[in-house]
């Protein structure tokens, strides 16, 4: 599979036209896509690493890559899995590996705005951590868990155990979709089952396998040399540098060492988009890296990961949901869509139900983090790809408008000349 130069020259407009200019309207993209050859059919590296700066964005800048850790994070609870490790559905072996969520309770709000915590009436497995169905949530994303934990508040982001940890449910366990912390009790759950720090757990078993070198929950010296600034959308659209919101990786490290430090298995990892893409790959190709040879995952466990796991409670993508704190994300349905439009879920990603216009396959994976970036996998078509930027709140239509134009590009550009390629 190829992309046609054509495309290619139109791909590299259509991110250049958006990152150009004096006031561009984004700072800088990175965008790189892959084949199940593990072959890069299109990368571009656009605008500059920081509005305030001169340093070009190149392929080689690192990124917040915020909750698409959440991805490499199900991979290792995955892997575990497979060995025999963990299981998916044992709600005791989860508790004796965390005690904490024996006892943890549901947050619920009278009509009169008094809060009160009542026990929860089934225990939570690993596959609701995976799935978002556990009950927690995010602050930054619901209003009965932001209002209840004010005046202090919940930094969903602080990097500290007890601030992203350390809360209620809010709802009971198995009952609703509600997207939230679930993925950092995992990377906690691999910790506690393997011995290992999640960091390295990843280095080993994930990263090393897939010749991935610059990924990690703690940027090394050389890679936040080369980490792309964080930006703030105001509501008049206008752009500016900003504090980086998980600053606690990027601090030095404490006198006991990083392996003492938390390692958020939902948000927490920086690195390259290109080397995600290898994540990708693997993926693509049932589980194996197509240039190491190494097997991250079964095929058995690739199809499970990719299997809807909330068929009796599909999300509509027109739902509303409000934003707890419009400074981190905006409120949902980004885009106006169908009222009968649904979206699955897999272990750990969205699974989309019908074909995209862009061309993206019904069944394809996808999710994205905080600070617009947004991946995707398509298993039909063998091709997956993300888009990166560094900029808040969540939901930015400018990064949106243009992944779906570089997409569709891509899609209608490539050719099937290569084994594993685009079957359309």
């Amino acid at each position: 599979m190829q992309l046609l130069a054509a495309a290619d020259v139109a791909a590299r407009a259509e991110i250049d036209s958006r990152t150009d200019g004096v006031s561009p309207q984004i700072p800088g993209l990175v965008y790189c896509a892959v084949n199940r050859a593990g072959n890069t059919i299109f990368s571009h590296a656009s605008g500059k690493t920081s509005l305030d700066g001169n340093s070009p964005m190149t392929m080689d800048t690192i990124f917040w890559l915020a909750s698409c850790t959440k991805l490499v994070t199900s991979i290792a609870c995955m892997q575990l899995v497979e060995r025999g490790t963990l299981e998916l559905d044992n709600s005791a072996q989860l508790e004796s590996l965390a005690p904490e969520l024996r006892n943890v309770q549901v947050l619920e709000r009278t009509a009169d705005g008094k809060f009160h915590l009542v026990p929860k009436q089934r225990s939570i497995t690993l596959r609701m951590l995976l799935n978002h169905t556990s009950g927690f949530g995010y602050a930054f994303e619901d209003l009965k868990l932001r209002d209840w934990s004010r005046p202090v508040g919940l930094d969903d982001f602080s990097g500290n155990v007890s601030d992203v940890l350390h809360r209620p449910l809010i709802n009971q366990p198995g009952t609703k979709f509600q997207y939230g912390v679930g993925l950092d009790w995992a990377g906690v759950i691999v910790e506690r089952a393997s011995g290992l720090s999640l960091e390295d757990y990843f280095q080993l078993f994930i990263y090393q396998p897939l010749g991935i070198k610059d990924i990690s929950f703690f940027p090394t010296t050389e890679m936040k040399l080369s980490l792309a600034a964080m930006h703030q959308r105001a509501k008049d659209g206008t752009l500016s540098v900003r504090d980086h919101l998980y600053r606690y990786p990027l601090l030095p490290p404490n006198p006991g060492g990083e392996e003492d430090r938390f390692c958020m298995g939902g948000a927490g990892c920086f690195g390259k988009p290109l080397e995600f893409c290898k994540i990708i790959a693997a993926l693509l190709n049932d589980g194996t890296s197509p240039h190491t040879g190494a097997k991250i995952v079964t095929s058995e466990t690739v199809e499970e990961m990719f299997t809807d796991q909330i068929p009796t409670m599909p999300r509509y993508c027109n739902e509303y949901t409000p934003s707890g704190k419009p400074e981190l994300t905006n409120p949902c349905p980004l885009i106006p869509c169908s009222e009968d439009l649904t979206e699955g879920w897999g272990l750990s990603f969205s699974l989309s139900h019908t074909e995209r216009p862009t061309g993206r396959a019904a069944g394809s994976g996808s999710w994205e983090g905080l600070a617009n970036l947004f991946w995707f996998a398509d298993r039909t078509n063998g091709i997956g790809g993300i888009i990166a930027s560094q900029i808040l709140p969540y939901g930015d239509l400018e990064v949106i408008n243009c992944s779906e134009s570089v997409e569709k590009i891509i899609y209608n550009g490539l050719s099937s000349k290569e084994d594993g390629g685009c079957h359309r």
